[in-house]
């Protein structure tokens, strides 16, 4: 099974040179890039692990580039996303969000759902690997 979260989400993984072209666009719109990770990708889960900080001064995707490598090379079984924020209102607002390193193996979610009372219908989630 796929996850399916963020942008590009139900394309092929892009490429390194295609994570830089993303990267260029985002810095063109002045929006800060923060890279984070988790080895668990479940849909609520919405809390994952920065690497770092945001790189709110940056202007050179070789450097996203060099932290994506870093953060890689250091879970390379984690889901790891690449973000981007606009903060040109005042607060921080994600314009760009998308997955740039996926485990080998990728966990199953299923879905049950159980007819109870009346209409009502119960969903139990279980994730398999």
């Amino acid at each position: 099974m796929r996850i399916t979260q963020g942008a590009f989400s139900f394309l092929p993984d892009l490429s390194d040179d295609q994570i830089a072209a993303q990267v260029e666009y985002c810095l063109r719109n002045d929006w800060a890039i923060g890279i984070e990770h988790t080895s668990d990708p479940h849909p609520r889960n919405v809390l994952w692990d920065m690497w770092g900080n945001p790189m709110f001064d940056l202007r050179d995707a070789a450097g996203v580039m060099m932290e994506l490598k870093d953060c890689r090379k250091a879970f390379p079984d984690h889901y790891v996303r690449l973000n981007a924020f606009d903060s040109t209102r005042g607060f921080e607002t994600v314009r760009l969000s998308f997955i740039v390193n996926r485990p080998q193996i990728e966990p199953t979610f299923r879905l049950t759902r159980t007819e109870v009372r009346g209409r009502t219908v119960s969903v139990t989630m279980t994730t398999e690997y």
